[in-house]
């Protein structure tokens, strides 16, 4: 089955873990937080994450929103955390010792690694300076997939893939970045951006 997400359920669960340390939000608490008028909408995602076992069921033995138990202490769901990708121009993404919590709805069977980002090039995708990327790792991608690309062996990229006849050109979502045009030799796939995440404070 497969237990992926919508945005909406992404933001609330993100909210709910970045929150996981205070009082559990009541739906009236949640829905003024995240800007939503509908109650009924959001009982329906939470139900969604109760599906998911994200989000443990709301059957009135407990006040507010809850994360499931088994959400934490998850250490064997941790991925490597490799650094900041820049997501205006390239910097370089520099390996970091340490574990980045991932519930599995937000990632793939396949290795799977997680980089932050940096700059402002993907807004108009919906992807913010200081967003995590969950990326699996792949050496080749399809046309439209946001790629993390290594630039002659030194510098990655956050960017969306067009492969033309002798060129590879990664694209940003912001009018005020240029497209890169680069040789195949020069850029190599490191991976596929699969989900992200963001915190909100």
């Amino acid at each position: 089955m497969d237990n992926r997400l919508t945005r909406r359920q992404r933001e609330i669960y993100e909210y709910l873990q970045a929150h996981a340390d205070e009082a559990p939000p009541t739906l009236d608490e949640l829905a003024r937080a995240l800007g939503m008028t509908s109650r009924g909408s959001l009982h329906r995602h939470i139900q969604a994450l109760v599906d998911a076992g994200l989000v443990e069921p709301m059957e009135g033995k407990k006040r507010g929103v809850h994360l499931a138990e088994n959400q934490e202490g998850t250490d064997n769901q941790g991925l490597p955390m490799l650094g900041r990708i820049a997501a205006g121009r390239p910097i370089e993404a520099l390996p970091q010792p340490e574990r980045f919590d991932v519930p599995p709805q937000l990632r793939r069977n396949r290795p799977c690694f997680v980089l932050q980002v940096e700059g402002d090039s993907m807004i108009d995708d919906g992807i913010f300076d200081g967003d995590w990327v969950v990326v699996e790792e792949r050496d080749r991608a399809e046309n439209g997939e946001l790629v993390v690309a290594l630039i002659d062996g030194e510098e990655a990229t956050l960017k969306r893939l067009e492969q033309r006849s002798g060129e590879m050109v990664l694209h940003p979502a912001n009018a005020d970045h240029a497209p890169q045009v680069y040789r195949p030799d020069r850029v190599t796939i490191q991976g596929v951006v699969v989900s992200q995440m963001r915190r909100y404070f």
